[in-house]
């Protein structure tokens, strides 16, 4: 038998078995109406169940849910396990680092792995004499890069685009394009000064109010969708000369998902997470010195920071993460082309590396959920894109299996 974290999809009781069913059904006891809600959406939507799984386990490209079924994974828990789930490395580096120090007081007194972390991050940044802050999610890292766009500029004002995903923290929900009905019950609360530009297009030149440019190089949650090849550097220039920064958002994209560590090279402020804490919750804005000194003129108060922001066991797992990371990027190139190629006779195929989405000739929510009763666990994305980004240590053969069944789903729907 294949050993878990390689091994192709076991299942042994329908999908969602009795196991999940049963906590599924205690957690819409307590949890907020607004999942369950979604669920049902979704539901309706699809014409089919969209009950979950319940986790108890996740290796390497597997799950394992609570009645013992074993899943390929091809979201990498929503990007996040680029790695793999509980690579060794970084599951030795949290448990030696626990023995130590779990937890410290932030930035009063730092900690070593902190300190380390933010020295790694300025050395891997595109762009020379780098400055770094931490925090634990990717709305944290939009959320720093706005307040320093808004602290160098003094404008208030962003450009952000149709499409776009950031997070849904107040400052990231109001430069999100994604989906208007996320912003809507809390636009009084929401930054006014946001002007949404169609993604892949010269915006023209900026508003007046506009201090900051904030983008994706690919639209993740938006549908995966790649831009003109100069299109961040036609941004970067419309920043220039408007004396505003641009946000390069690569929570998703960086770090080798794309086949590359960085697409951002023309930012100011490059925001990154997800896999950089190799399955914990660890993210960093990282920017230009310059950029950055305007934090300095605080008046000795800390006026941005968070109890959690550069934990130990965080900074611990992200130093084995980005050790494992160096590697990835070209087998991700290499492998998402293959991926490609075999995806292409079942439809239009967008992405680059290994964040790539399938636009199929029926319902993606169907096909996702078909995928899962299969045992593959893929994302829906955009208008009507089935989202693939696997772990990229991910065995290729277990890709083949995962397009053979996706062949066979995409052909009982249509």
């Amino acid at each position: 038998m294949v050993p878990l974290g390689a091994s192709p999809p076991r299942l042994v009781t329908a999908v969602p078995g009795p196991a999940s069913v049963a906590w599924t059904d205690r957690l819409a006891r307590t949890e907020s109406p607004a999942f369950t809600a979604r669920r049902a959406r979704r539901s309706e939507r699809s014409g089919a169940p969209q009950d979950p799984i319940v986790w108890a386990k996740a290796e390497g490209a597997n799950v394992v849910d609570v009645d013992g079924n074993v899943f390929v994974d091809l979201t990498s828990g929503f990007g996040v396990a680029a790695v793999g789930h509980a690579h060794p490395n970084v599951v030795a580096a949290i448990a030696e680092q626990s023995t130590r120090l779990v937890h410290g007081l932030g930035d009063l007194h730092p900690s070593e792995p902190k300190i380390r972390l933010l020295e790694r991050l300025a050395a891997l940044a595109p762009f020379e004499d780098a400055r770094v802050v931490l925090g634990q999610s990717g709305s944290d890292a939009i959320e720093s890069a706005l307040k320093t766009a808004m602290l160098h500029t003094g404008r208030a004002g962003v450009l952000a685009f149709e499409g776009s995903y950031h997070g849904l923290a107040h400052g990231p929900l109001a430069v999100s394009g994604y989906a208007p009905q996320f912003r809507a019950p809390f636009a009084a609360q929401l930054n006014p000064h946001v002007h949404f530009a169609p993604y892949g297009l010269d915006p023209g030149p900026l508003p007046a109010d506009v201090g900051a440019i904030v983008v994706e190089p690919i639209l993740g949650r938006g549908g995966v969708v790649v831009p003109p090849a100069d299109f961040l550097g036609l941004l970067s220039r419309r920043a220039r000369e408007a004396g505003a920064l641009l946000i390069v958002d690569e929570i998703f994209t960086g770090l080798g998902r794309c086949g590359v560590r960085w697409r951002g090279a023309h930012a100011d402020l490059l925001c990154v997470g997800k896999a950089l804490g190799g399955g914990m919750p660890v993210s960093a804005c990282i920017g230009r010195a310059e950029v950055m000194s305007a934090w300095g003129a605080s008046d000795g108060e800390a006026i941005h920071t968070g109890t959690f922001f550069g934990h130990p066991l965080g900074c611990a797992a992200a130093l084995a993460a980005l050790d494992l990371l160096e590697d990835l990027a070209p087998r991700a190139e290499r492998v998402g082309q293959r991926l490609r190629a075999a995806l292409e006779p079942l439809g239009e195929v967008r992405g680059e590396g290994l964040m790539l989405g399938l636009v199929p000739p029926c319902d993606a929510f169907a096909v996702v959920t078909a995928s899962m009763a299969k045992g593959y666990l893929t994302l829906p994305a955009g208008q009507n894109v089935v989202q693939i980004v696997p772990p990229l240590t991910i065995d290729e053969s277990l890709l083949a299996g995962f397009v053979d069944a996706l062949a066979s789903v995409i052909e009982a729907l249509r």
